[in-house]
């Protein structure tokens, strides 16, 4: 988790006497909230965070341009659910009950619980089933993805976003609204598995070709590689033009000066080596804060992490509302007013389940430079599988790994991995040559193990036991 001295977390009692809130001097401005989210998008796919395809996000990068734009944002957990659940709790998987597809502990407290208290108005569009359960998010609006034309149609999202600006102005209230795409979760546009999932072929406006799609490094660049993240980036274009109709609509209804509006991605592109794992592209997201007068317009921290654990406790010091009880994250105002912040040198991050109910454990510590992983279920023998598997990418793959030992390589990598994983991510952030066989690396090896060991004690992980630092 970013920021956090374990040593001095043990000896303070990281789980101990529950947080006391004492008023501010002065009542708070009754700021709204909007969070807007994308759903399987990679970190460096808009614009604004070094997209390599011209106008493909010009929403996202508009919004980056009169916001903030953190570098070093991470998601706690790259998959849907557990990811969601760890933004809306604070805390990690296996301290809110969510590890997988499962609903959050009745005795764990959420951020709309607590903005319901402070008479806010909440609203979720789409991503519904990805926070459970329902009663413990408190919504007042609630738009399903067959409201939305599965989610993927720009038009629906103005129109209901739209609506719920109007009625929270005719009731007074502020508000909190999550406006989900699932853009550019699978099946992607243009795609046979889209065909076979809905029927049909759900309309956009813009069609990647497969020579313009830039290829990610962790990826091999094939035929039908490139074919597929061409479907990709088609997606996150018509994500985009989500993000834009949402904004307008908070434009039009004269919100826009008194709402803090935050930008992110639940997890990395569903491609190997990305969505439902720890690596780099796994977690890393294009989080995007604006907070009229007190964010400066573009804006860039290049220096802190910052985690999905943090949202939370964020928001509600934002707002001027009491913290949550038992979170792991902690505020990043200061961050946003301006301020440094010099334990924010590394993210933790964590991998249970897979949407198919297949258990995968995996931690990961990481700074500035190095990335360790420890893959607790890796044996040589159990087989990793992953939704990934199932398009035009993972199958290239094999094919090609018959006639090329370096895809063959990677393929068995994915499948198969190791107990431990360390990269050099400045030099390799694609994270292609695992470095733990390294001598020369040994002291940082061992010091990114001991930090982990803390965290794990820190936090009460179950899998503590299990690993030796």
């Amino acid at each position: 988790m970013p920021g956090r001295d374990f040593e001095s977390v043990s000896r303070r009692g990281f789980l101990g006497a529950p947080l006391i809130w004492l008023p501010r001097a002065s009542a708070a401005p009754r700021w709204n909230v909007l969070m807007i989210t994308a759903d399987d998008m990679n970190w460096d796919t808009p614009g604004a965070f070094g997209g390599k395809v011209r106008g493909l996000t010009p929403n996202i990068d508009q919004l980056a341009a009169s916001g903030m734009r953190f570098v070093r944002a991470h998601v706690t957990v790259a998959v849907c659910q557990p990811s969601r659940s760890a933004w809306m709790t604070g805390r990690y998987p296996h301290r809110n009950g969510a590890e997988g597809f499962q609903p959050i502990r009745d005795d764990v407290p959420t951020l709309q619980e607590r903005l319901r208290e402070a008479g806010y108005r909440n609203g979720i569009m789409a991503k519904n089933a990805h926070l459970a359960p329902r009663s413990k998010f408190c919504w007042d609006y609630y738009v399903e993805p067959s409201e939305l034309g599965q989610g993927r149609n720009p038009q629906l999202y103005y129109r209901r976003a739209k609506e719920f600006f109007e009625q929270a102005k005719s009731e007074g209230k502020p508000f909190f609204l999550m406006a989900n795409s699932q853009d550019p979760h699978r099946p992607f546009a243009g795609s046979d598995q889209e065909l076979k999932s809905f029927g049909k072929h759900l309309d956009f406006t813009r069609q990647v070709k497969p020579e313009e799609a830039a290829i990610p490094g962790f990826l091999p660049d094939i035929p039908d590689v490139r074919t597929e993240v061409a479907q990709y980036l088609t997606s996150c274009h018509r994500c985009d033009q989500s993000v834009g109709e949402v904004l307008r609509a908070l434009r039009e209804t004269g919100f826009e000066q008194n709402t803090v509006v935050m930008f992110l991605s639940d997890n990395g592109m569903a491609f190997p080596f990305a969505k439902t794992n720890c690596y780099f592209h796994s977690t890393r997201t294009p989080w995007i804060v604006r907070w009229p007068g007190v964010t400066k317009p573009n804006s860039v921290d290049r220096d802190h992490f910052i985690s999905g654990i943090d949202f939370t406790p964020t928001i509600l010091d934002a707002l001027g509302l009491p913290p949550l009880n038992g979170v792991d994250g902690r505020s990043f105002v200061p961050l946003l007013k301006g301020g440094k912040d010099p334990q924010r040198d590394h993210v933790v991050t964590v991998f249970h389940e897979t949407s198919g109910r297949r258990r995968y454990e995996m931690r990961a510590y990481q700074d500035r430079r190095y990335g360790y992983i420890f893959n607790a279920w890796a044996d040589g023998k159990t087989m990793f599988r992953n939704e990934s598997q199932n398009g035009l990418t993972f199958r290239a793959m094999q094919a090609a790994a018959e006639s090329d030992p370096a895809i063959a390589e990677r393929v068995r990598l994915f499948l198969y991995r190791t107990p431990e994983e360390f990269y050099d991510f400045e030099a390799d952030p694609n994270a292609l040559v695992n470095r733990i066989g390294d001598a020369r690396l040994k002291p940082e090896i061992d010091r990114m193990r001991r930090n982990l060991k803390r965290w794990m004690e820190a936090t009460a992980d179950p899998l503590s036991q299990r690993f030796k630092a």
